[in-house]
């Protein structure tokens, strides 16, 4: 991988790759988490929810460092070519070096999670691996426009989110994540921004009237998310007035 040290070396029981890829998360080594986490998932692809977690945390910051650098490219790439400069072309082919790499990422996470690990777990569990598929479908089309990774990252939160209303209460925090980044994904990418806030809306008021059903520990990450949700209905109704582009919030994994 591309941000690992060839010093790295990975442990060979499923216990030291777990602390391997706790103590790279600490030094904020992402690419290093990413290759423990997959050797766990090689182990056995039956995560337990610490391992779930971690496999998330690993992939969202890997990518994530990309995403964030990919847009600053994007935008010094527009810059440059506004000014005529002659730089726009090098910062291009630096700008698609880094979308390369987030697509691999995308890539290599959308299938680990069809081929391995999907297949165990329960509704939770495919209602989380599921957003997680969509996340990295739209990642993937927010840097290349991709029509079939827009199409399969549909597909697979529509899956979700019917496996959720099946099985999960309203106000359950993988439900409740699976809504904020689903209606990013309509209001985003999909600019069908009614659906998006409809989504949003109709969730967060069901949530409310339930939140007080939850165990302590699904109460407070769900009031975190509903906070998120909130932000983004509040973010949608002002930019619906004064469109400026600013950066809408979704959860991580």
């Amino acid at each position: 991988m591309v941000g690992t040290s060839p010093k790295f070396r990975l442990p060979k029981n499923r216990d030291d790759l777990i602390f391997a890829a706790k103590l790279a998360d600490e030094a904020e080594r992402y690419d290093e988490m990413v290759l423990c986490m997959k050797e766990v998932v090689k182990d056995s692809p039956k995560l337990t929810l610490e391992e779930r977690n971690l496999l998330s945390v690993a992939y969202k910051n890997s990518v994530g460092i990309r995403r964030a650098s990919w847009r600053i490219l994007s935008s010094i790439e527009q810059r440059e070519e506004q000014k005529s400069t002659g730089n726009a072309a090098k910062v291009k082919e630096y700008r698609e070096m880094v979308e390369q790499e987030l697509s691999e990422i995308c890539e290599d996470i959308i299938q680990l999670l069809e081929n391995d690990v999907l297949v165990h777990g329960g509704s939770d569990d495919r209602v989380f691996y599921k957003k997680m598929q969509g996340d990295y479908h739209r990642y993937h089309v927010e840097a290349t426009m991709d029509p079939k990774h827009k199409q399969a990252a549909l597909q697979a939160y529509t899956d979700a989110l019917e496996t959720a209303k099946n099985n999960l209460p309203v106000a359950n925090p993988t439900r409740l994540g699976l809504v904020l980044n689903l209606s990013v994904f309509y209001y985003e990418i999909l600019r069908k921004t009614e659906e998006g806030i409809a989504l949003a809306k109709t969730n967060f008021d069901e949530a409310v009237q339930e939140l007080e059903n939850l165990p302590e520990a699904e109460y407070k990450e769900a009031t975190l998310i509903m906070q998120l949700i909130r932000d983004n209905l509040t973010l949608w109704s002002e930019d619906a007035v004064s469109p400026d582009g600013t950066q809408v919030e979704d959860v991580d994994n």
